[in-house]
């Protein structure tokens, strides 16, 4: 009884751990605004993008970087005893976040700094969290636990811009301030309640693998990071020597990870488990369902900001915490599928159910491709809710099926590598996804915004000006809810020339969506596309999986203890 009860206590904690984890992944994504105000920055400034960039994908980066070596980390040490200090640091650093005692750059530099501390502690929280529960429970409950754990860590990226947008109208500390009891209560349970089930496995740190993997790693991921932004005239910055040398180093050093992997007797990640068929099938369609699902995220933000909400009435600074409300119903379909389809794969298997699930989600893309820009919004709502169940159906089912197929002394390992690909897809989809709908606004957006402006008065040589910078400052602004035309116009200095009429029409609430909604339209197109066939991808990959899998173990701890 004793061991029943533990498994119920390791699912809750768990559970909060990872919910807090990626809460605080999207939380700051909507206050950006109120946070940037807050510290005296423009984070739309051509010098600050920068920081806003770093704001967003630093956390992402970290995580997605040492969540393997993470892992590696808890089946020598101990799973339990990393994720108890997981949540420790966690808790320090959003404390130390909501206390920013400066301003401008040098406040900009203690969040982001901040930022990476605490996606440390997090990273040690989701490396560890699919290893614990699954040695606590036994193989016909599993995939209900994964289930809850995963796809209440899914919402969590939802539910923070929701959160975000409401903390952020109280305070822009609020929204490190909402971690903090939360990350003492958890950190104190955990350290009160958790027990190793598993058997730590001693052996000796692969550093030659770890500097290799997170040099190739943080190139890669920094290299995307950067190509987002202009480069010399170009609208994105892939022609950058810098970026094109950061994916060159970073895909050398992973090459040199693979090499030195396949030579030492101990190494940070067991590439053996890659032979596993349902191992390699999981974690290839984890990772291209992530890129997927984040460039949904972000369209969807910058849909609804820049051109939905204010059609109806919104103002922009309002926009951010009502794009959180308005997609809520993706999140119930996380919370409604997830667990059901956790349960029925314990029963009849996880191939049938993760493959249906992006089979589902591929086709919610295709409806959202057949939306009008300007749509109603019960059938956009119950897209969503289609597209939250297909997600949650795939989540739950795959990661227990990921778990499951290796052996008892990798799963902190495997639970690693799992985060990794589901993190790193993240990461990736705002590179990918952002980048072209950048080159498509490129082509066709400078004419249709010159010709805007020119009808409403604005001098000929300023709206060229205006047109010709770099559309990433355009996108920013809808994707932070400040007005575009506002805040364009504002380094032009022409705004005080202008009839108060004109000025009131091109600052109102229908100018800009309406001049970028024929552009975004077909940017949103090219990107729901490649977001579909992603899906199907991955949805053939999870097919690949085979209908077992499950590696041969002994019976749980805690059914031992109830044997005794």
């Amino acid at each position: 009884m004793r061991g029943d009860r533990y498994k119920w206590i390791a699912l809750s904690n768990t559970t909060l751990g990872v919910l807090m984890a990626t809460l605080d992944a999207s939380i700051v994504i909507i206050s950006l605004p109120a946070i940037f105000r807050g510290i005296g920055l423009d984070p739309l400034a051509p010098g600050n993008i920068g920081y806003l960039l770093w704001m967003i994908l630093g956390y992402l980066l970290v995580q997605a970087v040492l969540v393997v070596a993470l892992g590696r980390l808890g089946d020598m040490f101990g799973r339990v005893r990393l994720y108890n200090l997981g949540f420790a640091i966690f808790s320090v650093a959003s404390l130390a976040l909501s206390l920013d005692p400066f301003t401008k750059d040098a406040g900009a530099l203690w969040l982001i700094g901040w930022r990476f501390v605490q996606a440390f502690g997090g990273a040690m929280l989701t490396a560890n969290s699919a290893a614990i529960l699954t040695d606590a429970f036994p193989t016909s409950q599993r995939g209900m636990a994964l289930g809850v754990n995963q796809v209440t860590a899914l919402a969590g990226q939802f539910l923070g811009l929701v959160a975000g947008g409401v903390l952020a109208v109280i305070d822009w500390r609020a929204v490190f301030w909402v971690s903090v009891p939360f990350g003492v209560l958890g950190t104190i349970w955990s350290y009160r309640s958790l027990r190793e089930v598993g058997t730590p496995r001693k052996a000796r740190i692969d550093w030659a693998s770890n500097l290799t993997f997170v040099a190739g790693t943080t190139g890669i991921l920094v290299a995307i990071t950067y190509g987002i932004q202009p480069y010399g005239g170009h609208p994105t910055g892939w022609g950058n020597p810098l970026v094109l040398g950061g994916l060159g180093g970073g895909l050398l050093a992973l090459v040199a990870f693979c090499l030195v992997e396949a030579r030492v007797a101990e190494p940070m990640l067991d590439l053996k488990l890659m032979r596993i068929r349902s191992f390699m099938a999981g974690n290839l369609a984890t990772l291209l369902t992530a890129i997927s699902r984040g460039g949904l995220q972000f369209m969807l933000i910058i849909w609804l900001q820049g051109i939905w909400l204010p059609l109806r009435g919104y103002d922009f600074e309002e926009t951010p915490l009502w794009a959180g409300i308005y997609i809520l119903p993706l999140t119930a379909g996380f919370l409604i599928a997830g667990p059901v389809s956790g349960h029925l794969s314990d029963r009849y298997g996880s191939r049938a159910f993760a493959t249906g699930g992006l089979v589902i989600t591929a086709m919610s893309f295709v409806g959202f491709m057949m939306l009008p820009v300007d749509f109603a919004y019960p059938p956009f709502a119950l897209l969503l809710l289609v597209c939250g169940i297909g997600m949650g159906m795939f989540s739950a089912p795959n990661t227990s099926s990921i778990m499951g197929s290796v052996p008892p002394g990798s799963r902190g390992v495997a639970s690693g590598m799992r985060a990794t690909f589901q993190n790193s897809g993240s990461a990736l989809s705002i590179g990918v996804f952002f980048s072209l709908m950048i080159a498509g606004l490129a082509t066709t957006l400078p004419a249709t915004l010159t010709a805007g402006l020119v009808g409403h008065g604005v001098p000929a040589s300023a709206a060229a000006h205006v047109a010709n910078l770099p559309p990433v400052s355009t996108l920013f602004a809808a994707f932070l809810g400040d007005n575009p035309i506002g805040h364009l116009l504002s380094s032009t200095g022409v705004m005080a020339m202008l009839p108060a009429h004109d000025l009131a029409v091109l600052t109102g609430k229908r100018f800009f969506p309406e001049l970028i909604s024929g552009p975004f339209h077909r940017g949103l197109v090219t990107v729901f596309i490649s977001a579909t066939v992603m899906a199907l991808i991955a949805a053939s990959a999870s097919a690949l999986r085979g209908g077992g899998g499950q590696h041969s173990e002994p019976a749980p701890a805690e059914h031992k203890e109830a044997q005794v």
